[in-house]
C-alpha cells in the first residue's frame, strides 16, 4: 500500500505501562501474529470498513475479525479517537455470542485510554 494510512495504530497502555495487546500477540505463533497484523492494517489504510473484517459492538467500540486456521477466530477491539486507533483487548472467540468480561475489559480500557488523550 503506498498510500498514507487513514488511521495510526497504537496499544493501549495500562498505568503500569502493560501494553496488553503487544503482550498477547508476541505469545502468539508467527502465522497468527501475521495474519492478526495484516487484519489491522486493512482497518488502518482503508477506515472505515464493515463486516466481515470489522464489527461494531457499540459506540465508538469495534472488533478486528480474523479467521485462522482450524476453525479458530481471533478478535482484537480497538476504538478510533483522532485518527489513532487504539488496540484494546485481543482474544480468541470460542463461542457464537462475545464473551462478556472480554467486552468489559475493552469497555474499560476504552474509556481509560479517551481519558488520557
Amino acid at each position: 500500500m503506498d498510500e498514507a494510512p487513514i488511521l495510526i495504530v497504537v496499544f493501549f497502555r495500562t498505568e503500569a505501562g502493560r501494553e496488553p495487546v503487544k503482550d498477547w500477540l508476541r505469545d502468539l505463533p508467527k502465522d497468527d501474529r501475521k495474519a492478526i497484523g495484516e487484519d489491522i492494517k486493512l482497518v488502518q489504510y482503508r477506515w472505515p470498513l464493515g463486516m466481515p473484517v470489522v464489527r461494531k459492538m457499540e459506540p465508538n467500540l469495534w472488533e478486528v475479525r480474523t479467521r485462522l486456521g482450524e476453525g479458530r477466530t481471533a478478535r482484537v477491539f480497538f476504538t478510533v479517537r483522532r485518527g489513532e486507533m487504539a488496540l484494546l483487548h485481543g482474544y480468541f472467540k470460542k463461542s457464537d455470542k462475545t464473551p462478556t468480561e472480554d467486552l468489559k475489559l475493552a469497555r474499560t480500557r476504552k474509556d481509560q485510554w479517551q481519558g488520557w488523550r
